[in-house]
């Protein structure tokens, strides 16, 4: 879903053609990255503490992503709490439905994922002047990758062979990708914290998945009452990441 109002939600400013990024910051709280991020904050933490039903915060990231098209703005919010047993996954898009931008709809997702059924957490780094790499060097974009479906994805192109004056046929070539969730972070476009808090997010998801001693991070602070035991949200939809 997304929304084509010129004036969005309140939230940080942004400028630019490219897509803008809002993440949490390091050592901030739950609430504090969420009032942060902007982007219909109250409700974004309700439907958040709703599927938590209850547990604790190990740990938590927030995606917002802002795409500019013209005279559209598109904006959506991806927000990951790990909990000690969960990994929950909310996912919010805003729509216009008029002209005027009277009428905005909403539509949230959120799955829960038990933390037993994550196959892999994969982090992509990128680095620039390699043969210059230095330890205090920063990464300038990192790419988190999440799966515990075992659903594929499945990217296929012709094949060639090298030569421009080659026409014969090659057939296809392409790759298979396990995941279920990509969240990619610029240093550039979102700062060296950004990348970092990704980085802290995915040692802490990945001690709890291993059951080992992970790294003391964000503490929880959304608060809410429990509602209902066991919230299983639908498959996210997350065009966006494609």
């Amino acid at each position: 879903m997304s929304s084509k109002s010129p004036t969005p939600p309140s939230g940080p400013a942004t400028t630019g053609h490219h897509a803008a990024h809002n993440h949490s910051s390091q050592g901030q709280s739950l609430d504090q990255s969420l009032q942060r991020a902007g982007f219909y904050p109250v409700l974004v933490a309700d439907v958040v503490a709703d599927a938590l039903d209850g547990r604790d915060c190990l740990a938590h990231l927030v995606h917002l992503e802002t795409h500019f098209d013209r005279a559209e703005v598109r904006r959506h919010i991806t927000v990951l709490v790990l909990t000690e047993d969960m990994l929950v996954i909310t996912h919010v898009d805003d729509q216009q439905l008029d002209e005027a931008g009277e009428q905005i709809v909403a539509q949230i997702s959120t799955e829960s994922v038990p933390v037993a059924q994550i196959r892999s957490v994969v982090l992509s780094y990128m680095y620039a002047q390699p043969q210059n790499y230095t330890p205090s060097d920063p990464v300038r974009e990192l790419t988190l990758s999440i799966a515990w479906s075992g659903g594929q994805r499945l990217d296929v192109g012709p094949a060639s062979c090298g030569d421009p004056q080659c026409e014969a046929d090659h057939g296809y070539t392409g790759t298979i990708s396990q995941e279920d969730i990509v969240l990619r972070i610029s240093s550039e476009a979102d700062g060296p914290r950004a990348v970092q808090d990704a980085k802290v997010f995915a040692r802490a998801l990945r001690a709890v998945n291993t059951g080992a001693p992970g790294p003391s991070v964000h503490a929880s602070t959304i608060s809410g009452p429990r509602l209902r035991s066991g919230v299983f949200g639908n498959r996210l939809s997350r065009g966006h990441q494609r």
